[in-house]
């Protein structure tokens, strides 16, 4: 297969003699080069322990010889060194027929065969060697990439869809061809049509494409899988439309992704709303498990106007997993509240693909055994965005889930809903790049990348923390003794990097802990994801009040996007870093070398026009002359006068009346009954458009709801921040459903679609 190049894929040989004036070391060296004469690389090493280094240095190695006569150290922990990490790599033990003998039975189950280096030819052992690579490189390509591969190199004349052919209509004009030379000829040729039965379909799942999927259902721990082309947003709309009809009550995450909140509205559901917590810094605690009992979800039920018949069941359950932030529920013990509550659950798990492949997220994500008999009693599902924490093309992404003990999937109900989402032309590239992605989690190897990639954040949590006592200690001046420092377990710092990976309990939010700020928290199992690191800025006391002076973030993540450091979310005192396994430590290190950078430049009280400067040239009447101090000292005040902080927090607690479900009032949009309001006249108005702050993303209005004095809070914070944007231009945030329309003044006012 043309897509394999040997080179790629280097060969490792251990042994002592590698480098001597021996005979033994002349057939080595022999042996290594008939390999680098047949176009693979050759990686040599002296001992095992250079050779395990080697070895995690190279995860793309092709085979291992290990030489057992190497005397500077034991060739059985290479052995057991490689096995802990892969149990796919060929291995091949370099002795003697009688050492073999003597062997331990131990080290026999770890080897994939002998070579006899005194009595076979240099030629017949590399043989014996690139036999061993090549199968198990040919091995590791997953069914529906193999055979995408090898269709799209057999060069055949096709006359179907696409209409490029395999690129050849780009080489038509000089813009096409810089097109298909950026993008390379395997992009186009890969890019295929469903009239191709030798690859699948997406409609059936039959052929590569069902194979992999089924594939991707034992790996990810599910019972089946359903690869989606058009990212979780579609992926949720599939599950809602499989479970969900007009009029059916729902439990919803009021913490949920906007495509839920559409869900609702194209099943004409009537939503009854978990409430998370929330802390001073915005950031999106758990829901209480109170909120999960019997009795609670039945006040709520008998508390929604929109609910004719009280006794009526709940169809479906939703709920975010981990939250943005990064805080995952102990799913089992969810599960197990709702059982006899809901005919389903579903887990949006977006932002967490990685869960099942390391043990320290055991029992918080939707596809974890039960442990009883490992199944939940009920059907449970998970949305994933593979491309957001895995590695797949943009949009690529899956649905999981475990029929119930108790209640059954249809399959055949599930994949109509998956069609009525899914194009007929989908891109057989991102089905590539999740098979892909499967075989790269799946077993030990899987793990070992999990392992590698947990341990930058690990590092980077304690180096931020480490640098904050540091200052605190060294620093003389009181006005110099301040760091960004990571919201997370004040514990951290004392305990082993290696216990931390291994051990879930240090990342548990505990009731008597003061680090997460939420108030009513309990003990009920919430744990921080490692890899979503929160950074706060000084501004906010330890309980939760705004300090006399403070750094909003919004003004480091305006530097640090200036210095081509891009954040996930920023809030008024906080902001949200990813990491994934695709991280590296330059990564890090270039993080924390701005981060100090703009620390000497506050300290220093630099002047805005050398920290901002496009900031200034755009707004040269409200910014110039300023200095970074006087920008923060504003912006901080206006903070504290306005009670943002406050104000957030209160669009969260009470939620606005519901008037209608949210279909009707998007019915009411289409057909034109609706008008712009100005948000100082919102109240006893049912607003027709979900309203979305960024941040924290989440909805503070749905459609349908109605402002009244009980939620009279929702105007002012809206009033606020439409204020901020007019204090402080170049700081605008997004705000879903907020339409922007300059008054007579030239200052942009908030308007909202409200039902007339």
């Amino acid at each position: 297969m043309k897509a394999i190049d040997k080179g790629s894929f280097p060969i490792l040989i251990v042994s002592g003699e590698i480098g001597a004036h021996t005979l033994e070391g002349r057939r080595v060296r022999a042996i290594a080069e008939k390999l680098e004469n047949s176009g693979f690389t050759v990686l040599k090493a002296q001992n095992c322990t250079d050779g395990l280094s080697d070895f995690h240095s190279h995860p793309d190695l092709g085979c291992a010889v290990v030489d057992w006569n190497t005397e500077t150290d034991t060739p059985q922990d290479f052995l057991r060194g490689i096995r802990r990490f892969s149990d796919v790599l060929p291995v091949l033990l370099m002795t003697d027929r009688f050492s073999v003998e003597n062997l331990p039975i131990g080290i026999l189950r770890e080897i994939d065969g002998y070579i006899w280096l005194a009595e076979d030819t240099p030629d017949f052992i590399a043989g014996r060697i690139e036999k061993a690579a090549l199968s198990y490189i040919e091995g590791i390509l997953p069914v529906f990439f193999r055979e995408l591969v090898k269709y799209s190199e057999q060069y055949r004349y096709s006359w179907h869809t696409p209409g490029h052919m395999g690129g050849v209509a780009f080489m038509k004009t000089p813009a096409g061809k810089v097109c298909f030379d950026f993008f390379g000829e395997n992009t186009f040729r890969a890019d295929l049509s469903v009239s191709v039965p030798e690859l699948g379909s997406l409609s059936d799942h039959k052929g590569p494409i069902g194979a992999a999927e089924r594939r991707a259902a034992r790996v990810f721990n599910a019972a089946q899988t359903f690869f989606v082309t058009n990212g979780s947003s579609a992926a949720n709309l599939m599950v809602w439309n499989s479970m969900v009809t007009r009029g059916d009550v729902v439990l919803v995450d009021r913490n949920c992704h906007k495509s839920i909140n559409h869900a609702i509205i194209l099943c004409d559901a009537i939503p009854v709303y978990f409430l998370p917590t929330r802390n001073p810094y915005g950031t999106i605690g758990p829901i209480s498990p109170a909120e999960f009992s019997r009795d609670v979800i039945r006040a709520k039920v008998h508390a929604c106007p929109l609910i004719t018949d009280k006794d009526a069941g709940i169809k479906l359950a939703a709920i975010t997993n981990s939250t943005y932030d990064g805080l995952c529920y102990d799913t089992v013990r969810i599960t197990d509240s709702l059982a006899d509550v809901v005919d389903g659950i579903l887990f949006d798990e977006a932002w967490f693909a990685y869960a099942h492949f390391h043990p320290i997220y055991r029992g918080h994500y939707a596809m974890t055994d039960h442990p009883d008999d490992g199944e939940p009693r009920m059907p449970v599902f998970a949305t994933q965005s593979t491309h957001k924490t895995l590695a797949a093309m943009s949009q690529s992404s899956m649905v999981h889930y475990r029929d119930g003990s108790a209640r059954k999937i249809d399959p055949d109900v599930f994949n109509e809903a998956y069609l009525m989402h899914s194009s007929t032309s989908p891109q057989y590239g991102m089905i590539a790049t999740l098979d892909i992605s499967t075989q790269m989690v799946e077993g030990k190897a899987g793990t070992r990348m999990m392992q590698e990639a947990l341990r930058e954040p690990v590092v980077f949590r304690k180096t931020m923390a480490s640098i904050n006592s540091e200052i605190m200690l060294s620093e003389s001046d009181p006005a110099r003794k301040w760091w960004f420092t990571p919201w997370q377990p004040d514990c951290l710092m004392d305990v082993e990097d290696r216990t931390l990976l291994a051990e879930q309990e240090w990342w548990t939010l505990k009731k008597s802990d003061s680090w997460h700020m939420f108030q009513d928290m309990d003990d009920s199992g919430i744990m921080l994801d490692p890899f979503k690191v929160t950074i706060t800025t000084p501004g906010i006391t330890r309980d939760g009040c705004l300090d006399s002076w403070g750094i909003p973030a919004a003004i480091v993540t305006m530097w640090l996007r200036s210095r081509g450091i891009m954040v996930e979310k920023t809030g008024h005192y906080s902001w949200l870093l990813l990491f994934s396994i695709g991280i590296t430590k330059g990564k890090s290190g270039t993080l924390l070398a701005e981060l100090f950078r703009f620390k000497e430049l506050y300290d220093e009280d630099a002047e805005l026009e050398e920290i901002l400067p496009d900031l200034v040239k755009q707004y040269p009447d409200e910014y110039s002359e300023m200095t970074i101090q006087q920008l923060c000292k504003r912006m901080h005040a206006f903070l504290r006068e306005y009670r943002l902080v406050e104000g957030m927090l209160s669009c969260f607690r009470i939620l606005p009346r519901q008037a209608m479900t949210p279909a009707q009032a998007y019915r009411g949009m289409v057909r034109g009954e609706v008008e712009r309001v100005g948000i100082r006249s919102l109240e006893n108005r049912t607003v027709a458009v979900q309203v979305v702050p960024y941040p924290p993303g989440i909805p503070i209005i749905m459609p349908g709801e109605m402002i009244t004095a009980e939620t009279r809070h929702i105007i002012d914070y809206l009033c606020a921040v439409e204020e901020l944007e007019t204090m402080f231009p170049g700081f605008e945030g997004e705000i879903h459903g907020v339409h922007r329309v300059r008054d007579d003044e030239g200052v942009n006012r908030f308007l909202l679609y409200c039902l007339k």
